[in-house]
């Protein structure tokens, strides 16, 4: 194994980072929630919404095996439920519904997520830690029953 530079997995990784952030769709959202802001006030806004990303982006990256090897949720499981919770957003693309989210002129572009003191950011990752518990739960009784029938 090299000790060196691999750079098949930093390529990996930096398209990895590409497609979950986005840039080309976060354009848009953050042009419409700065619509209001001088242009210095953007630039300050751009800089915290990209720390906080990297922020979050890195706790996950080092702390997230942790984190599910302590709540017992195998990596599958984590990405059945992935899978499940991007299936109900492309239902509701497809049906058309509102995301429900208000106008958010004139506050902080990096915690449009946090708002409310982080209880949207809160829920969101329990939503999905939860639906991965579920997912591992499923994929549990299926392993057992498929060893029983067997």
């Amino acid at each position: 194994m090299s000790s060196g530079f691999d750079l098949q997995l930093f390529n990996s990784v930096i398209v990895t980072l590409l497609v979950i952030m986005n840039p080309p769709g976060a354009v848009p959202i953050f042009l419409a929630l700065t619509g209001s802001l001088t242009y210095k006030q953007r630039v300050v806004a751009a800089r915290r919404a990209s720390l906080v990303a990297l922020g979050v982006i890195a706790a996950f990256a080092v702390f997230g095996q942790q984190i599910l090897s302590y709540l017992h949720i195998s990596l599958p499981a984590l990405q059945g439920a992935g899978g499940l919770l991007l299936l109900l957003v492309a239902l509701q693309l497809l049906v058309g519904q509102e995301s429900g989210v208000s106008s958010d002129a004139g506050v902080n572009v990096a915690l449009v997520v946090l708002r409310d003191s982080g209880t949207m950011l809160v829920t969101r990752i329990a939503g999905l830690l939860l639906s991965a518990i579920a997912v591992q739960m499923v994929a549990n009784s299926v392993r057992a029953f498929v060893a029983t029938a067997s």
